[in-house]
């Protein structure tokens, strides 16, 4: 007799919440498949099956609070299951979405006559995003500080470059990769930036473990790419494509969210042009990207249009003088102005 327990949820995680079953008892299990999900206050994760058999026992229900490892069922592996192609495993029907009503002229009258409430339980992961960011802003004395920087050389580089770099490493060159190292190489000239407090200590890290912001379904997931002030752009892309799609998949291991020293977040993806964002506790900083616009600079005295971005750098003041955070900032502008300091390793 297998038993199912639930795995390890990484620091400081004790509990989680077992979402749903993805096999009834009597079905046959085959090594791999997935048995049940369960979201803990960072992650969703997959169970999955080490042994064949059949699900002889579900030891706890669907919304049961669990932890690290709890039996919550039993597989009989005496029971031989037929080789042969497994059948997929599908999450149970859930009620389909409510249709969002389009507000134009045709004004939005008619839907909004059909007056309704929906009432339906936060998730835990969204109950904790809510609890860390009001920590955060309980906590810190967090400040922000403002600056652009000028895209068209890291434009004119990718556009030059592009093809040569993703035929050697077999990923495009993106956006992310030059922020990631400009910020990793203004921590080391700025080492309370990249620093935290731990009660009446301050924390100082001589590596950079990068936590990149990601949307998801389930809301806002940060893991961490780590060393990246060692790593090369390719290795940081092919890290944060990695990370983006284990995030959204579902596949991030309760490491992938631990440890992190600096994030960056970038709003612009959904059109931000300016926002604030809230440190990422315990890190003392945090990087917001946001929308490229062309805009009018003025550059040797002429008006051109060129394409700008807005930064924006949260910071704890408790820790981070303001001085330090303005020449971070200005760090990593002429840093992102000058891309041919950086190694495509061509």
């Amino acid at each position: 007799m297998f038993e199912i327990k639930v795995p390890s949820l990484g620091e400081s995680e004790n509990e989680a919440t077992l979402i749903t079953w993805l096999k009834d008892v009597g079905d046959d299990v085959f090594v791999d498949d997935i048995i049940a999900e369960i979201e803990s206050d960072k992650i969703t994760m997959e169970i999955t099956a080490t042994e064949s058999g059949k699900l002889v026992e579900q030891l706890a229900e669907e919304e049961d609070t669990v932890e690290p490892g709890q039996v919550i069922g039993r597989i009989d592996t005496s029971v031989v299951v037929v080789a042969g192609e497994k059948p997929v495993a599908t999450p149970k029907e859930t009620p389909a979405p409510v249709e969002r009503v389009n507000l134009d002229d045709s004004p939005a009258s008619a839907g909004l006559a059909e007056r309704e409430e929906i009432r339906e339980p936060m998730t835990r992961l969204r109950k904790r995003i809510a609890t860390r960011l009001k920590e955060a802003q309980n906590t810190a004395a967090m400040l922000t500080t403002f600056n652009e920087v000028n895209m068209q050389p890291i434009m004119d580089i990718r556009k030059q470059y592009q093809e040569d770099f993703t035929a050697k490493h077999g990923v495009k060159l993106g956006f992310m990769s030059f922020f990631s190292k400009a910020c990793a190489v203004a921590c080391a000239e700025f080492p309370t930036v990249n620093a935290m407090i731990d009660g009446d200590d301050v924390v100082y890290h001589n590596y950079i473990d990068m936590g990149i912001a990601v949307s998801t379904e389930n809301g806002l997931i940060v893991p961490v790419l780590r060393d990246v002030g060692i790593k090369s752009l390719a290795e940081i892309e092919l890290g944060i494509i990695s990370l983006a799609t284990k995030a959204r998949e579902g596949g991030l291991a309760p490491d992938d969210l631990q440890g992190g020293t600096f994030s960056i977040t970038n709003g612009g993806t959904f059109g931000s042009m300016l926002s604030t964002p809230i440190l990422n506790t315990p890190q003392s900083a945090i990087l917001g990207m946001h929308t490229i616009q062309k805009r009018a600079v003025v550059e040797d005295d002429v008006i051109v249009a060129r394409p700008m971005m807005y930064l924006a750098l949260s910071y704890d003041h408790r820790l981070i003088d303001g001085k330090d955070a303005v020449q971070f900032l200005v760090r990593v502008k002429q840093r992102l102005e000058s891309p041919d300091l950086f190694d495509l390793d061509l």
